[in-house]
């Protein structure tokens, strides 16, 4: 399997980068990320589970059973990435 191929393995699922993208702002509760990804409940679940499985993000404890996700440094790393595929959107869409 090639870089590439193993990279999209973790970051290649439909949502997958648009919630590393508004996590690189800062640690984000679940009804946000559902609200301004505009993400069905089970999709954003399904990702979510998947990304905290591959150790791109993780659960932060909060009061009153609510989730929030912070990203870890594996996830922080992505912070180019993203960059880089934003400025390509921007000059080529």
């Amino acid at each position: 399997m090639s870089d590439l191929a193993a990279a999209l393995d973790v970051v290649g699922a439909r949502w997958a980068l648009l919630i590393v993208e508004r996590l690189l702002e800062g640690p984000q509760r679940y009804g946000d990320l559902q609200r301004d990804l505009g993400a069905g409940t089970n999709m954003l679940a399904t990702r979510l589970r998947e990304l905290e499985a591959a150790g791109v993000l993780h659960r932060l404890p909060l009061r009153h059973n609510t989730r929030a996700y912070a990203l870890t440094d594996r996830g922080l790393a992505l912070r180019d990435a993203i960059a880089a595929l934003q400025r390509w959107g921007a000059e080529h869409t």
